[in-house]
């Protein structure tokens, strides 16, 4: 397996093209979807790479669809929309509703089984986790991410950092985001 990005061990399945890696978070909007994004390109940043986020969402502030597309990479990138959905994590159904149309066969899909029914990938349940960890669904974009590091097998200890500099509650942030890299390693183990 080629590697696209120099210094990270990409999941056994994921065939990388064109040396970037492309992720779409999507749900609605008060999940912390775009917070999630930008907490993860500038951990990737951080480790000296090219990223480039893009991010939409709806009028309505809570409820309205919204993602944030990242692509990654060693080299320049000439385009910042998504070639291709390596890495797709659904915060809600209807948020694989809109985009199951870009899936293939290469993309790993990883969703919040609590909200999302999506019959293939990896589902875990984000929202139910945080609800019963912290007494709030608020910290499922924090576990979410925490699994796609998981999934991906990559470690950023840059993205711990990050939270406790960009967000409120940081501490209970981080203890997601680690939680999210805990059962992400386990649904490896029980995959091989």
């Amino acid at each position: 397996m080629r590697r696209a990005i120099q210094d990270f061990k990409l999941h056994k399945n994921h065939i990388v093209h064109d040396n970037e890696i492309n992720i779409r978070i999507a749900g609605t909007g008060g999940q912390g979807v775009i917070k999630a994004g930008l907490i993860l390109s500038e951990a990737f940043v951080m480790r000296g790479k090219n990223v480039a986020q893009i991010q939409s969402y709806g009028p309505e502030a809570r409820g309205g669809a919204c993602r944030t597309d990242i692509v990654i990479s060693d080299g320049e990138i000439d385009y910042p929309g998504l070639r291709r959905l390596d890495y797709f994590v659904v915060m809600h159904e209807s948020a694989y509703r809109k985009y199951m149309h870009l899936i293939d066969d290469k993309t790993t899909v990883i969703y919040d089984s609590s909200l999302a029914n999506v019959g293939r990938g990896i589902g875990i349940p984000f929202t139910e986790l945080s609800k019963k960890e912290f007494g709030s669904a608020m910290f499922a974009n924090m576990i979410a991410i925490g699994t796609l590091c998981a999934i991906m097998d990559i470690t950023i200890p840059e993205v711990t950092s990050i939270i406790r500099k960009r967000m409120s509650k940081a501490e209970d942030n981080v203890k997601a985001f680690m939680l999210g890299l805990e059962v992400g390693k386990k649904k490896l183990v029980i995959a091989k």
